[in-house]
């Protein structure tokens, strides 16, 4: 376990009681600061949670992974985290990574985590990245080698700048873009991605949202 870093960790989840426990366990090897926002689950996730002996916010309702990973956030911010690493609750993300993205956190503001463009990612996740690593780039004058990736770890002090208003998966197209606008130090780190579920994530219309949505933040 780290224990030298004030560091917490966010784990939004939707209907993730067939993975949360094992999510769990893994990060609990590096830190008992976990946060699971239950996200309106209709299955086990709260019970599992709970069963975990982690921190539990709850929202009555699906709200949307953007205002989840924000809630958490908020929760770590009151309890004077200095670090964030937020991650997802589906055992995409490899918690043996923490590690890594501490030690960047030494050097930066925020960290990104990028996955491996092979055959391995569906191909309209990698049509998606690639259209919407443009636009930031194009946009902000960010350029990220995966826009998309949910895996990231970022200071207190980087969060108060970039916390977003969107509740979708549009969030992490906001944080880049405020990023971007704030002129924030950024770094990336490859990580290992487990593809369990060819259908979940960002669709072809959440991809036009974000672009529109980016277009938006650009002009305002």
């Amino acid at each position: 376990m780290i224990q030298a870093v004030n560091f917490w960790v966010i784990i939004p989840a939707y209907n993730e009681a067939s993975n949360l426990s094992n999510v769990i366990d893994r990060v609990k090897k590096y830190t008992h600061n976990i946060i699971v926002v239950d996200d309106g689950s209709r299955d086990l996730t709260n019970k599992i949670a709970e069963e975990a002996g982690v921190i539990i916010l709850t929202h009555l309702v699906n709200l949307g992974k953007g205002t989840a990973l924000k809630t958490g956030c908020d929760y770590a911010l009151k309890k004077g985290a200095d670090f964030m690493i937020v991650l997802d609750a589906d055992a995409q993300h490899n918690p043996d990574d923490i590690p890594r993205f501490l030690e960047c956190l030494k050097q930066t503001d925020i960290v990104f985590g990028y996955r491996l463009l092979d055959k391995k990612m569906p191909f309209i996740l990698r049509f998606g990245n690639f259209v919407i690593n443009n636009v930031a780039k194009f946009l902000f004058a960010i350029e990220l080698k995966d826009t998309q990736c949910g895996y990231r770890a970022f200071t207190t002090e980087a969060y108060r700048k970039i916390r977003w208003r969107a509740s979708d998966y549009s969030m992490e197209s906001e944080m880049i873009a405020n990023v971007g606008k704030t002129r924030l130090r950024y770094k990336e780190v490859p990580i290992e991605t487990i593809y369990l579920d060819r259908y979940k994530g960002t669709t072809i219309i959440d991809g036009i949202k974000i672009v529109l949505n980016m277009i938006s933040w650009r002009v305002r």
